[in-house]
């Protein structure tokens, strides 16, 4: 498989150009179609519409002017994408949607083999969007920092692997950066042996099935049991240097995650390279 149509998410954010820059390169590593979409979405928080004075023609009004912000905007990120596609050489389109942001950036990743997205910033308008993505679009994620600059993807890869479902789906969707990677490790974090485990001797099943896809990987391990696997894992991403992080999203349900805590929520989180996600 290989990686033919990858779709980039763009909005007013200030990281919307690294998103773009980074999805430019990889259409072009990869001779990939870009997609280039923007979402108007003046939905307006229930709380937020309160009581007060003009009522429903206040509210409308603020639509029209965010609306207005939006389509300003969309001239700008418009001008952006084909200034990309220009200097990277590569054939894409731009769609400007009107709606509900998480519906329709999955409905429009469904078609696509890739889905560039910006990290969960807390302060954007933007929050959730990517937990929901990778939900409901039933696509790669490939999740970029909103803090840091990446000058390269996919040359130093790591590999999170637990032998999970969510962990083979997003390896399998990931194939395609791997094959072109200098260097791959797939790395175990508190490894558990046996049949319904990892195996007798982790990691040697997973090496096997890549070299068989003409893959040479490297397998590292860490064993800390104080230590969280997600801090395991981010701590060997930074010794090695990698500049691509792939791991399955959310092996347990979101409300579990959203109470107990988890490897993926803590990820997302503290994220300091791209990742790639799958569910």
């Amino acid at each position: 498989m290989k990686l033919c149509e990858i779709l980039v998410h763009l909005d007013q954010s200030p990281r919307a150009q690294v998103r773009l820059d980074i999805a430019a390169s990889l259409a072009r590593q990869h001779g990939a179609h870009l997609t280039a979409l923007q979402v108007i979405d003046v939905a307006i928080p229930v709380m937020a519409m309160g009581d007060g004075g003009g009522g429903g023609a206040v509210i409308a009004e603020l639509m029209e002017q965010m609306r207005q912000s939006a389509l300003a905007a969309g001239v700008k990120l418009k001008a952006a994408f084909e200034a990309a596609l220009a200097r990277e050489g590569i054939m894409g389109e731009w769609r400007q949607m009107e709606g509900t942001t998480p519906e329709i950036v999955a409905l429009h990743g469904r078609y696509a083999d890739l889905i560039v997205l910006g990290q969960d910033d807390p302060e954007s308008d933007n929050a959730g969007l990517l937990e929901a993505v990778v939900f409901d679009s039933g696509r790669p994620v490939l999740a970029i920092p909103f803090a840091g600059n990446f000058k390269s993807i996919g040359k130093r890869v790591l590999v999170g692997w637990n032998a999970s479902r969510e962990a083979s789906r997003a390896l399998h969707d990931a194939l395609p950066l791997i094959a072109k990677a200098e260097t791959a490790t797939v790395f175990l974090a508190n490894p558990k042996r046996g049949l319904d485990g990892h195996g007798e001797e982790p990691g040697a099943d997973i090496a096997r099935h890549l070299a068989r896809h003409g893959l040479k990987v490297e397998v590292a391990k860490a064993v800390a049991d104080d230590v969280s696997d997600s801090a395991l894992l981010l701590n060997h991403a930074s010794d090695m240097g990698a500049d691509l992080l792939v791991m399955g999203a959310y092996g347990h349900s979101r409300l579990r995650e959203l109470v107990l805590g988890g490897v993926t929520r803590s990820l997302l989180r503290e994220m300091t390279v791209p990742v790639l996600l799958s569910h």
